[in-house]
């Protein structure tokens, strides 16, 4: 009997050298983008209590009662892959007391889990930027974050591919009183609605606004809306983040129906969003949650944060050809004509140690001349350098260029490492706009 061969596990992805790359490239934008507002990394576990996903998230989320991975451990304990981050960062923060009086700027990056159709751009392992920030109240923080967004679309080129969205939820008696009306509107027409909003009725009415069915979101285009029911200090506060952001030159939608998917959001919501993916259109989302801190136990504690998703920006990045023009990971290649022991191999060390940033590919594995040359080229590298038997009596290495019409050089080692031959081709800079350019991504020459 024939044994299959291992497949990665349906909705987990393998991200390929040909785009990590990318990857790689992207997190140093984003990391950068933190440094410039002085948010500080925090890591946190990969599983948490399962306990703190239902009370943080809320036991009515789809989130909860349908894409959570969770299993007993031996000791009977419920835990859960994190399928978001913030719970987390506010679990870790009551419990180091990183709140106590102060006020803290967050970020984190890593893996996400939801038990989700797998589809493009929406994988069951995905990876996401999640920004916090805690102790500050006005609509000052609101603001910057939005200014923080802006300011990375601007940095990749993705200004002109995506669009805000703003709402405000207010306070959690202003969205009870709003629920019940909801509710109430929503019961009357039930059976013009979708299976999955006619069963939100009773779990999360709200969620029944961020419905994809065609003929539920026209119904809801007479249904009571949120605006009419908030508060006068959150409707203040709403306010003033709008004209804040007038007053920056951001524009703006603003969306009634935008709710968000998690229970911890209060006041300021927002999504950005974009035409050119599809049906998934939401690139980066968040907003305030306020309540947070006190729904897992702890005193209050104002917080704000968004989260970005990787694969989804990845995407956009490829579909909007705002791709940066990277250099190889190569910078040359040893090749060894005949067989000259460990010399090749030494030698390659002796070159790294001499020239620290060269990136330096050993052709290893025998062969022909001419097919080691092949490994060379196909490696990116500018450069091959050539070492056999009369180079290793001379001291000598060869000199080929792989990228240019220049004639070889034959130069001895001291001369090769003092030399610019061996500088790294830079990677694109990126904190540079030049850094972005039209164009499709190349994983190798």
């Amino acid at each position: 009997m024939s044994v299959l061969p291992p497949r990665a596990v349906r909705g987990m992805s393998d991200i390929l050298p040909d785009k990590t790359r990318l990857w790689s490239w992207l997190e140093g934008q984003l990391r950068q983008l933190m440094s410039r507002y002085s948010y500080a990394e925090i890591r946190t576990p990969l599983l948490e209590s399962t306990r703190l996903f239902a009370r943080g998230i809320g036991a009515g989320t789809d989130v909860v009662e349908k894409e959570m991975y969770s299993f007993s451990d031996r000791s009977g304990d419920s835990l859960t892959l994190r399928p978001e981050a913030t719970a987390g960062c506010v679990r870790a923060g009551m419990e180091h007391g990183l709140f106590h009086n102060r006020q803290e700027r967050l970020w984190s990056y890593g893996p996400m889990f939801r038990y989700e159709r797998p589809q493009k751009g929406r994988y069951r392992q995905f990876h996401q930027l999640s920004v916090e920030a805690f102790g500050m109240e006005g609509p000052d923080i609101d603001a910057e974050q939005i200014l923080m967004t802006r300011s990375l679309w601007q940095q990749l080129g993705l200004t002109p591919y995506v669009q805000l969205e703003l709402n405000s939820l207010g306070t959690a008696q202003a969205r009870a009183a709003y629920r019940d009306t909801l509710k109430t509107w929503l019961e009357q027409r039930q059976d013009a609605l979708d299976e999955d909003s006619r069963r939100r009725i009773h779990t999360n009415p709200m969620r029944v606004l961020d419905s994809k069915d065609p003929a539920t979101r026209a119904l809801l285009t007479d249904a009571p809306q949120l605006p009419a029911f908030l508060d006068g200090p959150s409707r203040e506060h709403f306010e003033q983040l709008c004209a804040s952001l007038d007053e920056a030159g951001v524009s703006y939608t603003l969306n009634p129906a935008l709710v968000r998917g998690l229970d911890y959001y209060s006041r300021t919501v927002f999504e950005w969003t974009t035409t050119e993916l599809g049906a998934q259109g939401a690139v980066c989302s968040g907003g305030r949650y306020d309540g947070l801190t006190t729904q897992l136990g702890g005193k209050p504690v104002t917080a704000c944060g968004f989260a970005l998703g990787m694969e989804r920006l990845v995407l956009l990045l490829e579909s909007c050809q705002r791709l940066p023009e990277l250099a190889a990971e190569v910078d040359a290649a040893l090749v060894s004509c005949g067989d000259l022991g460990s010399y090749s191999l030494l030698l390659a060390d002796k070159l790294r140690a001499a020239c620290p940033g060269l990136r330096l590919q050993l052709i290893c594995g025998g062969g022909s001349i001419k097919s080691r040359m092949k490994r060379a080229d196909r490696s990116g590298a500018r450069l091959a350098l050539l070492v056999g038997e009369s180079e290793k009596e001379q001291g000598t290495v060869t000199v080929k260029f792989l990228r240019e019409e220049r004639d070889q050089l034959q130069l001895s080692f001291d001369d090769l490492v003092s030399s610019d031959l061996l500088a790294s081709e830079p990677l694109a800079d990126p904190g540079s706009p030049g850094a972005v350019k039209t164009g499709k991504y190349s994983g190798s020459h």
